[in-house]
């Protein structure tokens, strides 16, 4: 059955979306999607679904306000579900009332779902509480976007200036004189506390501190603009002592993550939790083999391997497929030593019931050699599930140490398609990037393949841009280049990648 859910997007942090609005989204056949909501909840769409963008910025209108209504009557009219999705909550400044008001007149059914509205969230993140004992015990919302050159405000402008309330105006930077002289004129002290946030919740926010009078002429040295909410009140003072948000280390800083977009959750989660605003760019994309019958014969034969090596988490992942495609499960590895390059591969083999009988202390494939030479792998029988294209160290070595090695391509790297080199060069022109980073060799020959070294090379030699590489392997490989890399972890994992950037 047809219906038309207007739902609260947040403020802009994705992890602040209700679940309730996560599973709408998951279901939808049409989402229509405003300027203020976070682009990455088009993750959680249907691949089906028809995505609509109907933002407005500061007066441009991709799609007026009735033409919006049209379009959520017209597709709901054929039958389909229709996810609004409204920055904040549908119904604080957000016109989502407007909208069900005439889906009520169309005869058609809605749901609201609220969110979490930008003038509880930012003040929070900006270390602002909007109400406290010590300061103020109510608060109101208001919207700072009226025209200054009516004759007659809507606010009462003395209630608000001489109350007790927390203050918290809605789109008022363009109109922060007006509202500064209304609040003055109307008995408000003039070293009141005052504070704009700009783009709160997200990686791009700052804050500034100051009084309601000096305010405008701060915010305009300071070259505040739009998205930005205004808090007027006591209980600005306490955001240097309660601030924890704009203290995170990397918050603010534009990092490129290379890797494969399957990949790439885990290095930008952790990158994100520390402030980083993440930008993808899959170098790679990790695909499976058109034929597995080389696997599937290997499989049949695992009783005959000593020793199984584990270079990635994808040949765990391809390995495992076919495993239990076949019908087996972690059983038919019982007869065989297990060795996996680094932690993360080691975690993948435990998710699924193997723990590994060897993990080196670095995680190169070098020292994975040491270590099997130490535990007798001369003469033994090995088996390296792999990507089809890979350094030939680890089975070359292994060789010379005289063991019998089988290299088995369970999945292969491509280079990926339809990446937005333009728009890369625009955040690096505009000074949004400040890292990028390498977690393989394949992401540093993929990138260079795409983008011309000579484009990047005024960003880092000017030391606007940093380059960071997971290891000496992917170094070595960037050197290649033309480029030496800025940082490098001592060890070689994702963690360890992050450390060494904050």
């Amino acid at each position: 059955m047809s219906k038309v859910y207007l739902l609260g997007a947040g403020p802009g942090d994705p992890g602040l979306l209700t679940i309730k609005a996560k599973n709408i989204l998951e279901k939808a056949d049409v989402v229509v999607y405003d300027y203020l909501a976070n682009k990455e909840f088009l993750k959680f769409c249907r691949k089906d679904a028809e995505i609509i963008y109907v933002g407005k910025k500061g007066g441009d209108h991709t799609l007026p306000q009735d033409k919006i209504n049209e379009l959520l009557i017209d597709k709901a009219s054929k039958g389909k579900i229709v996810a609004r999705l409204k920055g904040g909550d549908p119904y604080v400044f957000g016109r989502g009332a407007e909208e069900a008001e005439e889906l009520i007149q169309a005869g058609l059914d809605f749901e609201v779902v609220p969110g979490v509205t930008s003038a509880v969230a930012a003040p929070a993140y900006a270390g602002i509480p909007l109400t406290h004992r010590s300061y103020a015990s109510s608060v109101s919302f208001i919207t700072g976007h009226e025209d200054p050159n009516k004759p007659e405000s809507a606010h009462n402008w003395q209630a608000l200036a001489t109350g007790t309330s927390t203050l918290v105006f809605f789109m008022g930077v363009k109109n922060l004189e007006y509202i500064s002289s209304n609040l003055i004129q109307a008995g408000m002290r003039s070293d009141m506390p005052a504070s704009l946030i700009h783009w709160g919740t997200t990686c791009r926010q700052r804050t500034l501190v100051s009084t309601i009078a000096e305010i405008p002429e701060v915010a305009r040295a300071k070259g505040f603009r739009p998205p930005s909410l205004l808090v007027v009140g006591e209980v600005v003072k306490l955001k240097n002592r309660l601030d924890w948000f704009e203290k995170l280390p990397l918050l603010g800083k534009g990092v490129v993550v290379t890797r494969a977009r399957e990949q790439a959750s885990t290095l930008v989660s952790k990158l994100e939790e520390l402030g980083a605003c993440c930008y993808e760019f899959p170098t790679i994309k990790i695909k499976p083999l058109d034929d597995y019958s080389h696997l599937r014969q290997a499989i049949t034969d695992l009783d005959f391997y000593q020793w199984i090596i584990f270079t990635s988490v994808n040949g765990v992942k391809f390995f495992w497929q076919e495993l239990r495609g076949m019908g087996y499960d972690a059983r038919a590895l019982g007869l065989t030593q297990v060795a996996a390059i680094g932690p993360a591969t080691a975690s993948a083999l435990r998710e699924r019931g193997i723990f590994a009988d060897f993990i080196p202390d670095k995680y190169v494939a070098e020292s994975v050699v040491d270590g099997l030479l130490k535990l007798g792998i001369k003469g033994k029988k090995v088996l390296i599930p792999r990507a089809k294209k890979a350094r030939e160290v680890l089975p070359e070595a292994l060789r010379t140490a005289g063991a019998d090695v089988d290299v088995l391509p369970v999945y292969e790297t491509v280079l990926a398609q339809s990446l937005d080199v333009d728009a890369l060069l625009e955040q690096f022109q505009s000074g949004k990037i400040h890292y990028v980073t390498f977690t393989s060799s394949s992401t540093v020959d993929n990138f260079f393949s795409i983008l011309d070294a000579e484009k990047l090379k005024p960003y880092v030699l000017s030391g606007n841009i940093k380059l960071a590489c997971i290891g000496p392997i992917t170094a070595k490989t960037l050197q290649k280049y033309g480029f030496d890399p800025h940082i490098q972890p001592e060890d070689f994992t994702i963690d360890g990648l992050v450390k060494a950037m904050v």
